[in-house]
Formats: C-alpha cells, sequence, structure tokens
C-alpha cells in the first residue's frame, strides 16, 4: 500500500488531529477520508446520527514523523537485510550479464537498500567499462538513487526502429510575404481596428484568429506556413459552412480525403483569482444566490493552434501551443502529421464499418433467402397434405359408391358420390406444382423475424429475386 498522503488527506489529518474529542465528517470528502481509513490513520464511528472520525496512534505518528508507522518498519527491515542481499548482487559485469540472459534480457531489485543497490550499480558499470556489452546492444541501468533496480540488455537495431521517425520542420518566415496566401490577405482585411485583441472566428473565408492585437502578425505568419504546407501535400484547406438553429456557422478545415479537421488559433489563458469588483460585490449583497467568479481567464502570450471543438473537460481534440521547450512554430509539423495519423485510424475504422455493414447485409439477404424457402416449403407442405387427404378421401368414397351399386341403393346419390369423388381427386386431373405464395414484407415477416424494412427489398411482385447473384455470396460461404 501507498502510504504517502497527498495535500487533500494530510489536511484532513490536521484538521482531526486539532480537534480535542472527535472530528465531524459532515461535509469531508468521502474519498479522502476512505483513504486515511485505508491507512489506519483514523477511526470512524457515528455518534447522534452523524459519522464522527477520531485519530489513532498511527495517525499521531504520521503527523509527528511524516512517514507512517509501517513505512518505518518495513525501511528497518530493509535495511536490516541488506547486507544479506547485497551479497547476492553479481561480483562484476560477465556475472550481471549472465544473469541479465537468464532473465530474458531484464532484471528487477525491488527497493533495495543502499548497499544492495551499490554491489548492483557495480556490476552494471564493470560491464559498462569493461567492454563486456556486446557491440549492437545497449545496457540500461533504472534506479540509481531510489526505487526499482531494473537493468535491461536492450538490442541497438530493434530500439532505432522503434523510435518514431523524424518530423521535419516546417520553415516560419519572420515577416509575411509580399503576397501571402488568399485566406490571409482576407484576414488581414477582417482584422478590424481593435488595439486589444482581435477575433475573426466564424466568418467565412478568413483563418479564425483569437488573440491579443500584438500577437496577430506571428499568428498569421503561423497560418500562413500551414496552409501553403498543408496544399503542397495535396490537402485542400478551405471554408465549411452548417447551420445551426436557423443561423450559418463557418469553419476553417483541412481536408485530408473525405476527412475535415478544423482549426483555430487562439491565445492560451491563464488561470488567475478573480477580484471582485464593486458592483459584484453590490449585487452579492442582494442576491446571495448569485454566486461570484472564483477565477479570471486572462491570456499570456502564448499561442496555440487547435480544434474548436472541446470534449467533456474542455479540451481540444487535437492541439499544439507554445510550451516551456518549444514555440508554436516548432510544432507544425507535429500538428500535420497528427492530422495525417488521424486520417490513417479514421479511414482504417471507416473501412471496418463499411466491411461490417457489408457482412450484416450480406447475412441479411441470406437469411431473407432462407425465410423464403422456409415460407414457400410450409405453403407446399400444406397443400400436399390437402391433396393427400382429398386423395384418400377419393378412394374411400368410391369403394363406398362400388358397395352401394351391389346393396342396390339409390342410385342417384351413388352417381353424385362418385361426381365428387372425381372432383377432389387430384390424381383424376394433370397434377402441377401449386403457384408460390406472394414475396411480400408482409407475407415474410413470420418467417423473417428481422426488420424487412432495413435494405432493398430483393423480390418482385411475382416473387423472383432480382438482385444479383453475388450478394449473399459471402453470408453463404
Amino acid at each position: 500500500m501507498k502510504y504517502r498522503l497527498n495535500d487533500k488527506q494530510l489536511e484532513l489529518l490536521k484538521k482531526v488531529a486539532a480537534v480535542p474529542k472527535a472530528f465531524d465528517a459532515t461535509g469531508a470528502h468521502s474519498g479522502v477520508l476512505w483513504a486515511l481509513r485505508q491507512r489506519t490513520l483514523v477511526t470512524t464511528s457515528w455518534a447522534t446520527g452523524r459519522q464522527v472520525v477520531t485519530l489513532t496512534a498511527d495517525g499521531r505518528f504520521y503527523l509527528k514523523h511524516g512517514k507512517h508507522p509501517k513505512e518505518v518498519e518495513e525501511e528497518k527491515q530493509r535495511l536490516k537485510n541488506d547486507p544479506a542481499q547485497a551479497a547476492l548482487a553479481p561480483a562484476d559485469g560477465p556475472e550481471l550479464l549472465t544473469r541479465i540472459r537468464e532473465s530474458n534480457g531484464t532484471i528487477t531489485v525491488p527497493g533495495p537498500g543502499p548497499k544492495t543497490r551499490a554491489r548492483w550499480r557495480a556490476a552494471y558499470y564493470h560491464a559498462l567499462h569493461h567492454g563486456h556489452v556486446p557491440e549492437d546492444c545497449k545496457l540500461r541501468f533504472n534506479g540509481r538513487d531510489k526505487g526499482d533496480v531494473i537493468i535491461r540488455l536492450l538490442d541497438e537495431a530493434a530500439l532505432k526502429a522503434a523510435e518514431p521517425p523524424v518530423i521535419p520542420a516546417i520553415e516560419v518566415p519572420d515577416q509575411l510575404p509580399t503576397k501571402p496566401h488568399a485566406l490571409i490577405t482576407r484576414t488581414l482585411k477582417a482584422l478590424g481596428r481593435s488595439k486589444t485583441t482581435v477575433d475573426t472566428r466564424d466568418r467565412a473565408d478568413v483563418v479564425p484568429v483569437h488573440v491579443s492585437r500584438h500577437l496577430a502578425d506571428r499568428a498569421l505568419r503561423i497560418a500562413h506556413v500551414l496552409i501553403t504546407e498543408a496544399e503542397r501535400r495535396g490537402y485542400e484547406v478551405t471554408t465549411v459552412t452548417s447551420h445551426h438553429r436557423g443561423e450559418e456557422t463557418h469553419q476553417l478545415v483541412v481536408r485530408i480525403g473525405i476527412h475535415e479537421y478544423p482549426w483555430e488559433i487562439a491565445e492560451r489563458t491563464a488561470k488567475v483569482p478573480h477580484e471582485p469588483t464593486p458592483q459584484e460585490l453590490r449585487d452579492h449583497e442582494k442576491h446571495p444566490w448569485n454566486r461570484i467568479p472564483k477565477y479570471d481567464h486572462n491570456p499570456n502570450g502564448q499561442l496555440m493552434i487547435a480544434s474548436p471543438h472541446r470534449d467533456a473537460y474542455y479540451r481540444p481534440s487535437y492541439s499544439h501551443a507554445d510550451g516551456a521547450r518549444w514555440v508554436l512554430e516548432d510544432r507544425l509539423g507535429h500538428f500535420l502529421r497528427d492530422l495525417e495519423e488521424r486520417t490513417e485510424r479514421a479511414e482504417e475504422q471507416r473501412l471496418a464499418a463499411e466491411q461490417a455493414e457489408a457482412a450484416r447485409k450480406r447475412n441479411w439477404y441470406s437469411t431473407l433467402r432462407q425465410a423464403r424457402e422456409a415460407q414457400i416449403t410450409q405453403h407446399r407442405s400444406v397443400i400436399i397434405a390437402e391433396q393427400a387427404t382429398n386423395w384418400r378421401l377419393a378412394q374411400d368414397i368410391r369403394a363406398f359408391c362400388a358397395a352401394a351399386r351391389q346393396a342396390d341403393s339409390a342410385a342417384d346419390w351413388v352417381q353424385w358420390a362418385e361426381q365428387y369423388a372425381t372432383a377432389i381427386d387430384p390424381l383424376a386431373r394433370s397434377l402441377t406444382a401449386p403457384a408460390d405464395p406472394p414475396a411480400t414484407q408482409q407475407a415474410l415477416q413470420e418467417y423473417f423475424g428481422r426488420d424487412t424494412y432495413a435494405h432493398a427489398w430483393p423480390f418482385d411482385k411475382t416473387g423472383q429475386w432480382t438482385l444479383a447473384a453475388d450478394t449473399t455470396q459471402a453470408a453463404d460461404g
């Protein structure tokens, strides 16, 4: 178990310790309280219908020493076993490499003591500096000062093959060219005269930019290079117009094949504490239920190129921005590469979805064929059973009539009976196969058992199959 507490857990533990008797847990975060209880730092009970928290001896020890007593005990045990564990460490580099090969290329020493760690580290350096590591391999050591010691023998060729390809940089000029891209030219005209911020979002045929005025030139230089590079790669950069609640909305997209990726250039913001204005304070006195914002989000001078769409946590679907180790200009190649990788995944998903839909469609038609066969079989079985019944009845009537004539019965009745036997006897006339039942959606629903309107109906009015012969071939196979 991880005994170290985070800030919220430590804060609650101090609150419990500050109360002379029992701390009222009303309002305490249940997850934080559960974490303290799992570590045996507090106990909980119910008093007068409320949950109360009491500090334990382990909790007092943690507040005094900054460690859980079990951590101290484990550390003592680790140091006690350290000499014995150190004696088990390899004596030199060759022995270390032998053990690594026996362990399939990786050795892990969980939480070693200082002597044990030093012995493993010495064996590592001996192998490294005395030529015991094979030329085509690399020896890696993790856990020099703390944590588990992990030593791995890696294939250098495999390491290089696993490295991601180098993404070429896209150079951004210090000034816009005399004749920039047409989208940039239109954006320059749309910037307006605002001296604080510029906002060209949701406008047709311009680059969506939302930055401080002094960053507008840099943003447009980045946009110019990104657009020209995307078009050089064969992609299309265009405005897509849609309608939302009766109003037109415009987005600039990079279109790769059939896939579109909207993007914009914006200035990042920094979260700072909000200073209530006098008007906000007066309004809060009149209407206490109206909350005063805790934070403001102020522009911080860092540019970001990102999707205008946000997820549930208000994060863009894809983005690159100025950071501590790079500027946005260095990430334009990565941004386009991200879009290309998204396109590859989207194509794989699209093809998989098409194949799955085609398989469902083939299965649907195959099942429909079987339903039609079952319908015809059922229809014919009823008719053949009726014909067999009538044939046997005709035979019985004829036998009856023969006996009746010998008994000198009424001639007119016997004559009618013989005529009736001839009328119902299916073998008294040419025997032909009956016509098939109608192949409509309603007629086949009983035998099909699925949605009969999911795909185009394959039967014509005469019940003949009208689709190509290979429609159900894969499913039937």
